[in-house]
């Protein structure tokens, strides 16, 4: 009897997971790794700015194995590359039985699917490439190639592991491995029977609730507002660090991408790394 788990990590309030596209490149190929590495078969993941969700076909001990392996091989990437020890040591998970007799399977699928739309991302799951979004019932699937015509060294360099995935495995022009090597596509489309039924559960999922009802839901990425912050950063006050702003400088620095990008507080800072509450005072003081 198989059992399925939907696993959702905490969101980080003021941090980000994924800071531009190589990191979500890297992210993408390390799920792949944990997959490979704990014998779980995948039906549907998404990598949001600050959180990650998947649905996965194991045991429990396994579920745990795959989560941890893809926070520790992340991890490790995040330190080599921005020096930050430990981003996801002490965030939290949690790791959910889904039950298949009741459509509460469908439900957790189309859950994780929506959550781009639900952050005014995209329209569409299958506008957002880091996830299953624009894999099942695609009558065009993207090109790749095989991993096997490549070199053990290429290999290490494009996966930045030394984990020799299956030679049929495919990469594509994005620089990852495509998730319909790996992910249980044929099953998730028999579950769901037809695209219209998948399209039924999209647009009847809490994230889908949550779009309509959400009002000012930012329409900009993290990842946008990152760079933007940076960029303002040096413009206004000729420092290359938010951490090196006074006081009155973070204030403003809210202030601008408050007011340039429509972002609510809680994204903010995420991109800026200034605790919520922190932010608040700055904000309700000036």
């Amino acid at each position: 009897m198989k059992h399925y788990y939907l696993i959702t990590t905490e969101h980080l309030e003021d941090r980000l997971w994924f800071r531009d596209g190589e990191d979500f490149r890297v992210a993408m190929n390390y799920v792949a790794v944990a997959a490979f590495l704990s014998g779980v078969m995948v039906l549907a993941f998404i990598l949001m700015s600050n959180h990650v969700h998947f649905v996965l076909a194991c045991s429990r001990e396994d579920a745990e194995l795959f989560i941890n392996t893809f926070k520790r091989l992340y991890a490790s990437y995040f330190y080599r590359k921005y020096g930050v020890n430990e981003l996801l040591r002490r965030n939290g998970v949690d790791i959910r039985e889904v039950n298949d007799s009741d459509e509460s399977l469908e439900r957790a699928i189309a859950y994780v699917l929506m959550n781009s739309v639900a952050a005014n991302i995209c329209f569409e799951p299958s506008g957002y490439p880091w996830g299953t979004g624009n894999v099942f019932f695609n009558d065009n699937p993207f090109p790749g190639r095989c991993l096997g015509e490549f070199s053990g060294r290429a290999q290490m360099r494009m996966l930045k592991s030394n984990v020799m995935l299956p030679g049929d495995y495919k990469i594509g022009s994005g620089g990852y491995i495509l998730p319909e090597s790996y992910v249980q596509v044929k099953g998730v489309e028999a579950l769901f029977r037809t695209p219209k039924r998948l399209g039924y559960f999209l647009r009847t999922s809490s994230k889908a609730r949550q779009r309509l009802e959400g009002g000012a839901a930012p329409s900009f990425r993290d990842q946008n507002i990152l760079s933007a912050s940076e960029d303002l950063c040096h413009s206004l006050f000729r420092s290359n660090r938010i951490s090196d702003l006074g006081v009155e400088q973070k204030t403003e620095l809210l202030r601008q991408l408050g007011r340039r990008f429509s972002a609510d507080l809680n994204q903010i800072c995420r991109v800026t790394g200034i605790p919520y509450e922190e932010a608040a005072r700055m904000l309700d003081g000036w």
